[in-house]
């Protein structure tokens, strides 16, 4: 008898996820999938701030709140906030200043999820400045 495959993100994860919901909605239009995305990307985004502001650390730059932001992707639109700086010298890497879509953004993170990087590992490398290149 073959033994199953152990899965990347674990039973029980997932199970929380899902907890109270029907899982084909996770698949549907405002539904799981499009709630992950969106966290994953605002993560990646506060990651990138973070980094922004340990490496401008002695001009006294901080946080300054959120903007808003629709960007259009493969499946539809998402709506994120986006982090500011008091100074405005933030320049998001993810998802640039002025851009609007963002096609391929599933299949970056599919990839990213196949290679077998965590979200942290996943928001470190949105901002190392490699994003683009090596998927």
């Amino acid at each position: 008898m073959a033994r199953r495959k152990e899965s990347r993100i674990p039973d029980h994860l997932l199970d929380q996820l899902l907890a109270g919901t029907d899982a084909k909605s996770a698949f549907a239009k405002d539904g799981l999938l499009e709630e992950l995305k969106k966290a994953l990307a605002e993560r990646a985004l506060n990651a990138e701030m973070d980094h922004h502001l340990d490496q401008e650390s002695e001009s006294g730059n901080s946080r300054n709140g959120y903007g808003r932001k629709s960007v259009l992707t493969d499946t539809g639109k998402i709506d994120l906030e986006i982090p500011r700086d008091r100074l405005a010298t933030f320049d998001p890497q993810l998802i640039a200043k002025y851009q609007r879509r963002f096609p391929g953004f599933d299949e970056k993170i599919v990839s990213m999820y196949a290679r077998g990087m965590s979200v942290r590992e996943m928001a470190l490398f949105s901002y190392s400045g490699d994003s683009g290149q090596a998927l």
